[in-house]
């Protein structure tokens, strides 16, 4: 299994910006998907999940009504639309896959397999 994040950058507060993460060797559609972020000194923590056929999807209150997760199955890609961006939401970004879970779910622990990382800066 293979997770490739893309679409970080540096940004200033109050801009967008869209995260890729492409997977490969695993039938994506059997998956749920979930974003990660991990701020220098902190825990990594839930962003946003969102079902293997799309229907679901779970936010942090601290994005909810900024942040947008979707998938396209055909494609094996799942997209983080982030807006509103603030400097608190600066971290490195992940994509995370879990196979076992009936539903999303928010914790770590749950997600087998991960993406490297992807760098979103926002500047006040």
């Amino acid at each position: 299994v293979q997770l490739v994040e893309s679409g970080g950058s540096l940004v200033q507060a109050g801009g967008s910006l869209r995260l890729s993460c492409a997977a490969s060797g695993l039938r994506f559609m059997m998956f749920n998907m979930g974003w990660f972020r991990q701020a220098p000194g902190k825990e990594r923590e839930f962003v946003a999940g969102v079902s293997r056929n799309g229907g679901n999807t779970v936010y942090a209150d601290s994005v909810k009504g900024r942040f947008t997760i979707s998938r396209v199955n055909d494609k094996n890609m799942v997209y983080l639309q982030m807006d509103s961006l603030k400097p608190e939401d600066t971290a490195i970004y992940y994509c995370a896959a879990d196979f076992s879970a009936a539903d999303v779910k928010t914790v770590a622990y749950v997600y087998e397999d991960w993406g490297q990382g992807t760098q979103v800066t926002v500047s006040s």
